[in-house]
């Protein structure tokens, strides 16, 4: 114990004393937040995102509108328990200002947020287009229901995405690239004739990371909430529990890269190779909502999309323990497995 506090507190002093490195994760993220919100403030966005559950029996003239985007949901959902969750998470959308409509075909129902700036006008293009299909006899008629919700600002969905990449670029370069350097100094060479243990070690620099990670969120979720004021519909504490098991599941993919490497370029590049996919299809910036289900699926796999998934749910819906637990029980499979890889890999030399 008394070795792993030493090393705990040499590794934090090391980082809080590089000024420059220690400013980059602090400030970076809060210019980042503070600059979309202010580039996105006040804008009304021009293209239309429509939910469609179902599909229509004849022919639709909206649904050959080009500035239109139709999100299709449940396709493969044959059952009606199975239409209901597909319904109910399109009109949930809906209410949160995701979606400007959602049209279903299965109960010739459209639902509208009474609450939008959008709703009005796709209201009057799509019962245009169903005078015109009904004159032909080619489709019946269709039901209004109406929802409503507050809008949620763009900075409130960008939020969760800005602080994962942050903790993302820390863990990752913080630990791997580190590691890797002390390797090739000869560092980790002076250590193994020491009586520390690797595990001694890299739970040192791994608890060191985690708590600088940590705080490093906190600070820019707190400065950037005392001027934006986020949406928080959960609970805080959730919200960190989250966050650390995304820390942890980040600082287990640097250590894996930094068990064996020795060359700083090396190591580099295939940190960037693992950064880049996740920063852009974890959805940071923008939603994958609408896109091919093979890309879907492939970022299901990332981490990334579990923590900010969970914490948009927390955030933005007021998401419970239980609602976020598989993102949870994800981040900490894949943490337990990658850490233990790790350690089976580790070399001193």
């Amino acid at each position: 114990m008394h070795a792993f506090i030493a090393m705990f507190k040499a590794r934090t002093m090391e980082f809080v004393r590089d000024r420059g490195t220690f400013l980059w994760n602090v400030l970076f993220p809060i210019v980042l937040v503070f600059g979309f919100a202010f580039a996105f403030s006040g804008q009304e966005t021009t293209a239309f995102k429509v939910g469609v559950l179902g599909s229509p029996e004849g022919e639709v003239p909206f649904m050959e509108i080009e500035e239109v985007d139709f999100v299709r949901y449940g396709e493969g959902g044959a059952t009606d328990s199975a239409r209901g969750v597909d319904t109910a998470a399109a009109v949930d959308r809906l209410r949160r200002h995701e979606l400007d409509m959602v049209i279903d075909f299965t109960d010739n129902a459209y639902y509208i947020n009474e609450e939008s700036s959008t709703g009005p006008i796709l209201r009057r293009l799509f019962e245009g287009g169903l005078a015109a299909a009904e004159e032909r006899a080619s489709t019946p008629g269709f039901t209004e229901k109406a929802v409503s919700g507050e809008p949620i600002r763009y900075v409130d969905w960008l939020v969760p995405g800005v602080i994962g990449m942050n903790m993302m670029f820390s863990c990752l370069f913080g630990i791997g690239f580190v590691l890797v350097r002390y390797r090739k100094n000869g560092v980790l060479k002076r250590f193994k004739a020491t009586p520390v243990s690797a595990l001694n070690f890299l739970s040192a620099q791994a608890a060191s990371r985690l708590i600088i990670v940590i705080i490093t969120s906190i600070v820019v979720y707190s400065g950037t909430n005392a001027f934006l004021n986020f949406v928080m519909n959960g609970a805080y504490i959730n919200l960190l529990l989250v966050t650390t098991l995304a820390i942890i599941s980040m600082i287990s993919i640097g250590l894996l890269f930094a068990s064996r490497l020795k060359s700083e370029e090396l190591a580099s590049g295939l940190l960037n190779l693992v950064t880049f996919p996740m920063l852009i299809f974890s959805g940071v910036f923008f939603s994958l909502e609408g896109t091919p289900q093979l890309l879907q699926s492939f970022s299901r796999a990332l981490p990334l999309t579990h923590f900010i998934e969970a914490a948009r749910a927390i955030m933005l819906e007021g998401a419970g323990f239980f609602e976020v637990a598989p993102n949870m029980l994800y981040l900490g499979v894949f943490s337990a497995i990658v850490l233990f890889v790790s350690s089976l890999m580790f070399r001193w030399e």
